[in-house]
């Protein structure tokens, strides 16, 4: 039976949160009714500019005045799995920002938090949305491309020392992690979604030039179950910004070079040289266009919560790559190669991705 309407609430109303409105504002079949934010200002100011009738400064009080149906959990990655099981506790639906927690425990704690209330939680990973993004993954799993072989996934951003003097970042404790965890993941995720389930990680975290508890740059070599090898590196000291992924398959050569989002014009289509003409022409990207972003991402999971139904192919396996980057400190921490299996046996990076940083600065040695 489909909802009406859904009634919304926003928790943390910093830069994030205005993407979220936005997307709430697109949907036809939604309604932002309440923003919670321990800072009163913030929160009336976010409030008037989109419309919004009621500002809390507490979750449990906004829990006990408003009848919703979703809450979108934007506070930062310290306080997401607290918010986010007691949402669903109280019987909503949950879409939380990226990081989605601190760990892969917190995380497995809210996965099984929403399959215990009988609702679902979505974390945005909205590098998977986009019509382009969406053709190509067909085209891989159709297996029009043939085996995938080799891939490089690269984010490389820029955060001077200001961007760390925000209190919760650079921390293990509040932040959870460093760029791999806060911007890596999306370009990780992207890679995951297209290549499926991974089988080995081999990874080590560097602090180059941030001081920071966390790692500023990571290195990685990822193995699927269909055999590809993908080497990945994140970054937060690159000053010529991009994120970008390669994956060369039998047949082709499939990339994507952006920075914080992809349309049609990012993602190119390379055929071996032994296709032929006519066929390459059948991979064209479709003629309808829409880039990746909170809008699409938003109106897939609200689809979905209006309907009843499972979550969309873009909400799908939140887990992995949270996995993924556990697997990579896991690595760093031990020194050895990281399968699922090993990793679920890692109960001390399963509780904290802290892991040794191998520093390498000038007059370090």
């Amino acid at each position: 039976m489909t909802r009406q309407l859904l009634r919304a609430a926003i928790i943390g109303t910093g830069a994030i949160a205005h993407a979220h409105a936005e997307a709430i504002a697109a949907y036809p079949d939604a309604e932002l009714v309440a923003v919670v934010d321990r800072d009163p200002q913030a929160a009336e100011r976010f409030a008037e500019r989109y419309g919004v009738p009621v500002v809390f400064d507490d979750l449990e009080a906004l829990l006990a005045a408003e009848p919703l149906h979703v809450l979108h959990v934007c506070t930062p990655p310290g306080v997401h799995a607290e918010q986010a099981i007691r949402a669903l506790q109280a019987g909503l639906d949950v879409i939380v920002e990226k990081p989605p927690a601190r760990s892969l425990d917190e995380l497995d704690e809210m996965l099984s938090a929403a399959e215990r209330a009988g609702r679902r939680l979505a974390v945005v990973f909205q590098q998977r949305t986009g019509t382009a993004a969406a053709h190509v993954r067909r085209l891989l799993d159709d297996g029009a491309f043939g085996r995938p072989l080799v891939a490089t996934c690269q984010t490389l951003w820029y955060r001077d020392d200001a961007y760390f003097e925000v209190p919760w970042r650079g921390s293990w404790a509040t932040e959870g992690g460093g760029p791999t965890l806060g911007h890596g993941i999306h370009q990780i995720d992207l890679l995951a979604w297209l290549l499926g389930d991974w089988t080995s990680v081999e990874g080590r975290l560097w602090r180059l030039g941030r001081e920071t508890e966390t790692e500023d740059v990571s290195t990685a070599v990822i193995g699927f179950a269909n055999g590809a090898v993908a080497s990945v590196i994140t970054s937060a000291v690159s000053p010529r910004e991009t994120s970008s992924i390669r994956i060369d398959t039998e047949r082709a050569t499939i990339t994507v070079d952006h920075l914080y989002g992809h349309a049609h014009e990012h993602w190119r289509i390379t055929p071996a040289p032994h296709v032929p003409a006519a066929e390459a022409e059948t991979w064209a990207l479709p003629a309808r266009e829409e880039g990746s972003g909170h809008v699409p991402f938003i109106r897939e999971v609200y689809d979905a919560l209006r309907s009843d139904a499972p979550l969309p192919l873009v909400a799908a396996d939140p887990a992995r790559s949270f996995e993924l980057v556990t697997a990579v400190s896991s690595s760093a921490a031990t020194g050895a190669a990281v399968t699922p299996d090993t990793l679920r046996a890692d109960p001390a990076r399963r509780r904290s991705l802290e892991a040794p940083v191998i520093e390498r600065r000038p007059g370090r040695g």
